[in-house]
Parts: structure tokens; sequence; C-alpha cells
């Protein structure tokens, strides 16, 4: 399939280094990842941390921010104390990242970012990130096309304030045509029986809704279970890629997804910091692909999560 080839010269390319080889040295490197929460992106992204870390050699510490800013520091300065060589970081949020940049840097630890990055890369080992804006104008481009030049209206169910939700759901909003309305915004905090009371007020409060922007699949499906009841047909386009979010696409409970692998990102953000670490060469801030997906090109989505 054309877009899993293109995840896989991704990896190849992004390392400089012949697939399937460990890299050099990397046996010796201690990898601190912090988690940003609990979510189905930040499980499979972890494994794939932990995937590719085994297959480098390198030793690896986890810890989990479950959301929230103070937690994250806390578990950068538990990293610290533990004087790992170097910090994988999904941030909960980029302004309060700052000061565990500042921390890290103190102290001597390089720090490497997944899906979101900050304004100043200056002081940070690399990135791996996911073009949420453009993650987000994707699926606006899909309600933009599908609705024409008919005035419509759509919703919002944003994730937690900060980081991934806001760059997505900014995305989505810069890039719908005059004639698309956004009527509510409310943050479902990626948790789907969140997402399901948000879609409730939703459709009670705006019964000509017909289409929702979700920022997450496990939310969209709390989304589709509200608007199933209430006997709407409202067209869900969220993101993720998941077995289960193209099932849903397959079947027509989501009208779109746009898929970033997890895995993907995962998996670069390991090898790329191991080689940079390492003083080798490997782009310093890599894109995971995206790509929207409908009914039409289900084949073309990359592998989500590993197993389990």
């Amino acid at each position: 399939m054309k877009f899993r080839a293109l995840i896989a010269v991704a990896l190849c390319a992004a390392s400089l280094s012949a697939c399937g080889e460990e890299a050099s040295g990397s046996d010796s490197v201690t990898l601190g990842f912090v988690n940003g929460a609990n979510t189905e992106f930040h499980t499979c992204l972890q494994r794939a941390v932990e995937a590719e870390a085994k297959t480098e050699g390198a030793e690896l510490i986890t810890a989990n921010s479950k959301q929230d800013p103070g937690t994250e520091l806390n578990n950068i300065e538990d990293m610290i104390s533990r004087n790992v060589d170097a910090l994988i970081v999904q941030t909960v949020n980029v302004d309060a990242l700052k000061n565990d940049i500042t921390k890290a840097k103190s102290a001597g630890i390089p720090i490497f970012l997944t899906s979101v990055i900050t304004s100043d890369t200056s002081d940070i080992l690399g990135a791996v990130v996911v073009d949420l804006k453009q993650v987000g104008a994707l699926d606006a481009g899909y309600v933009a096309k599908d609705a024409g030049d008919a005035q419509v209206e759509a919703g919002i169910i944003a994730g937690a304030p900060g980081a991934a939700s806001d760059l997505l759901v900014g995305g989505f909003s810069d890039a719908l045509p005059p004639n698309v309305s956004v009527v509510a915004n409310q943050p479902g905090m990626f948790n789907r029986a969140k997402a399901q009371d948000v879609a409730e007020n939703m459709i009670q409060a705006h019964p000509s809704l017909q289409y929702a922007f979700v920022a997450n699949e496990e939310m969209a499906f709390g989304a589709l279970q509200a608007f199933q009841a209430a006997g709407k047909n409202v067209k869900i386009v969220t993101t993720n890629g998941t077995d289960e979010g193209l099932a849903a696409v397959k079947d027509g409970r989501f009208a779109a997804t746009v898929a970033n692998s997890a895995t993907v990102t995962g998996q670069l953000a390991v090898k790329n910091a191991i080689t940079l670490l390492n003083k080798g060469t490997a782009e310093r801030i890599a894109n995971t692909p995206i790509k929207l997906i409908t009914k039409d090109n289900l084949a073309d989505a990359p592998q989500y999560c590993l197993e389990g």
C-alpha cells in the first residue's frame, strides 16, 4: 500500500541508517519517556517507544503525567534525578513545557519532543511532530467539499485545553469556508463519556447541526452515541486512524478521520533521539505522515498501534 510504503521510507530516511540495524552505541543509552495521558493515542505511542527502545538496545524508564502540567514537571524532575541520557516527552501543555525544558537543560539532560514543539526549538534535542493544524484543516476540507455551497452548521468537540487540542481546533476552524458556521465549541477532555455529554447538550441547543469535528476517535464514539440517541444524522469528522475508527469510517458511522500513526511517531522518536544523542545525522524536527481517510481510500491507512 502506498501510504504504508511511505512510512517505511520515512522511518529509514529519518535515521539515515540501515533498516533493522541497531543504533551504534545505543546499548549504553538510558532514555526517559514522560507520557501525557492514558488515551488510546498515548497508550499506542508508549508501546511503540518501548518496542523501539528494546530494538535499539536502550534502557527505558517511563512515567505518565495524566494531563496535569504539575505532574509532568514532577516526572521530569524524577527523570533528572535518575540521570537519564535523554528525555522523550509527550507534553501536556506547551507553555508549561518551557519550565520543564529549563529544568532538564540545567541538569544537562536533552529533551526530545513528540507530537508538538515549542516556538523556540533551540533548547531541545529534536522532535517528531504531527502537523496538528493541518490535521484539523484536512477534516475541514472534507466538510467544505461535502457541504458544497450550502449554508450548514458545525460543532466542535475539543480535547483538553492546551497543546494538541488547541492546534487541532484552530486548524479546523481556520480552514472552514464562510458557508460553514461553527455554532458550538466545547471541550470533551479526550474522554468518551464527557464527549457524549457535550454532544447531547450540543444537539439539544442546535438541532440543525449537520457536522461535528471531534478531536479524537475515542470521543467521537461518545458523540456518535449521543447523536444516534437524539435521532440525528450528524456527520462526524475526527482524527487518529485506529482500527476501531477505520471500521467506523468503513460502515459510515464516521464520515472521515485523519490517520496519524502513533506507532510511527514513537518509533521515529526513539530512533532519532538516539541518533542525535550519539552525534549522528538525523532530521531534528521530523514529521509523522498524515492522511485524510474516507470510505474511498481505507486501504491507505497506516498501522496505528502495535499489538499489546
